[in-house]
């Protein structure tokens, strides 16, 4: 293969990665394939299929953008965690009173990961 070649290979594919960053980020949270499934609009099966790479997530439909929100939520608790999974699923399912309850409960709703996001997003720029 020539270096012209190389560069005119095509990026992976959107779906599988952000599939496999969202499996990853779950994996890390402790969520079950049914939370992931609320999280994301996907059925505990379709989830299972997701894990299987037998379905791809697609740009532009509900599950895509919020399979990106979670993975981001991820990112964000992550970095205020110090990459401390015990932590992050403890943040996760205990009460938050800024919340107003626990934090997977709050995240398996449109509104509930925008605002746990905002959150995260404002506990990270305190200096």
């Amino acid at each position: 293969m020539t270096n012209r070649q190389l560069h005119k290979a095509s990026p992976p594919a959107e779906g599988p990665v952000l599939a496999k960053a969202v499996l990853r980020a779950a994996e890390h949270l402790g969520l079950t394939a049914r939370v992931l499934g609320a999280i994301v609009g996907l059925s505990e099966p379709t989830v299972s299929r997701l894990k299987k790479g037998e379905f791809d997530l697609e740009r532009g439909t509900k599950p895509f953008e919020l399979a990106v929100l979670l993975v981001r939520l991820y990112r964000s608790l992550d970095a205020i965690v110090g990459g401390d999974d015990t932590v992050a699923k403890a943040w996760l399912r205990n009460d938050n009173i800024a919340l107003g309850g626990k934090p997977i409960d709050k995240i398996q709703t449109v509104s509930g990961i925008v605002d746990a996001i905002a959150y995260l997003d404002a506990r990270r720029a305190i200096v």
